[in-house]
């Protein structure tokens, strides 16, 4: 609420000049009086009044049309972060992709179908995403938090997963063959119909995973792994997963 103090009257120059002690304040007391008398006139004038009242007016049309076009402003961010992924699409690098991925899960967007092969990714996180039938073949995903994601038929071929978080994500019919998984956290994963050919599986977490229906584990190395379900090991060795905790880094 605008709250308008009146000045009071100056008074007559004469008067103001009587009260003076010293000869030498009288310019400067001049000046002053000067300023009093425009202050007086101004706080009279009610034009100023509604300059305030419209100015305050400004400020909430401002307030109103930010928060009433903030879904457009969402759209044109998520039109960037596209924009930024599709323009870097089947080269290396990360070319914006982590930060534009990324914004992307945090708004919820689904991630379905997305190409980021041969993507530097590491790091990313992208807990809860969904990643449905999202191509990361070739990826580098060292270190990556993907816990709860859902990669079901995602292209993992070739991706470096080394050190990742997939705690509870689905990877039932993902293609995970030629894939580092090493040091990884794959507990509680589902991996019903995945291809593990050739997967570096050493020292990964395979605590709670749904292994009973993966279709290929051959040539697979699981040196190493912690906390296999009962039966995963004598049946991956059949199926020809190996153990060599000698295979080169």
């Amino acid at each position: 609420m605008i709250a308008r103090r009146m000045s009071r009257r100056p008074a007559e120059w004469h008067v103001v000049k009587g009260g003076l002690r010293h000869g030498w304040m009288l310019p400067l007391r001049r000046i002053e009086w000067m300023f009093e008398w425009t202050a007086y006139a101004l706080s009279r004038w009610s034009f100023l009044e509604v300059l305030e009242y419209l100015g305050s007016l400004s400020v909430l049309i401002g307030v109103i049309f930010y928060f009433s076009e903030s879904g457009d402003r969402i759209k044109q961010r998520h039109y960037q972060a596209w924009q930024v992924i599709n323009t870097a699409q089947g080269k290396g690098g990360s070319g914006g992709r982590i930060e534009a991925l990324q914004e992307l899960n945090l708004d919820k967007v689904p991630l379905v179908g997305v190409d980021a092969s041969s993507a530097f990714l590491q790091g990313i996180h992208l807990e809860r995403a969904s990643l449905l039938r999202a191509d990361l073949s070739a990826a580098d995903l060292r270190g990556s938090a993907l816990a709860d994601a859902d990669l079901t038929f995602a292209n993992l071929h070739s991706a470096n997963l080394r050190g990742s978080n997939l705690e509870n994500a689905n990877l039932s019919n993902a293609n995970l063959s030629d894939s580092d998984l090493v040091n990884s956290d794959l507990s509680n994963v589902n991996l019903d119909s995945v291809d593990l050919t050739s997967a570096d599986l050493r020292n990964t977490n395979l605590q709670g995973i749904q292994w009973q229906h993966i279709t290929a584990i051959k040539s697979a190395n699981i040196a190493g792994s912690k906390n296999a379900p009962q039966g995963f090991r004598d049946w991956a060795l059949k199926k020809g997963a190996i153990e060599n905790a000698n295979s080169a880094d």
